[in-house]
């Protein structure tokens, strides 16, 4: 197999990936917060608990950033720091309650968007996109 073949679909895998995301997810998330605090959200809802440093490699950005954008999560107080047991200096991050309640609502959107999008796939095909996604996932992701 051609590697840069498979580097081209790639890059156009990705790029489906992003616009599908962002019609998936458009005006799901509330108004209170910004799209980088959703996407902060996003990131600890699948991945809790999480350090700041993780979400600021996943999110591409500096620890000022991370940190200003936690703090304000926090004082919405839909998020919480935990400090490690072993170690006082490491701390994790996880939604609170509202966080949660916050996160539940806007997949219920997305979901909902998924599902429309899917409608007409057959179960065979329903398989087929799981079965992709799953070797995607543990590949390449």
């Amino acid at each position: 197999m051609d590697k840069s073949v498979l580097f081209l679909k790639l890059v156009s895998f990705t790029s489906s990936v992003h616009r599908v995301k962002n019609e998936l997810t458009i005006n799901a998330k509330p108004a209170s917060i910004s799209q980088v605090q959703y996407n902060i959200l996003e990131h600890i809802a699948v991945n809790q608990p999480v350090t700041p440093s993780e979400i600021n490699e996943c999110q591409n950005m500096s620890m000022p950033n991370t940190s200003r954008e936690l703090s304000k999560l926090k004082e919405k107080n839909l998020i919480e720091k935990i400090h490690d047991g072993t170690d006082r200096r490491k701390q994790y991050i996880r939604l609170t309650p509202e966080g949660e309640s916050l996160m539940k609502e806007a997949f219920a959107t997305i979901e909902s968007r998924f599902l429309k999008r899917i409608e007409h796939a057959s179960q065979k095909d329903l398989e087929h996109i799981e079965h992709a996604i799953d070797i995607l996932q543990s590949k390449l992701f």
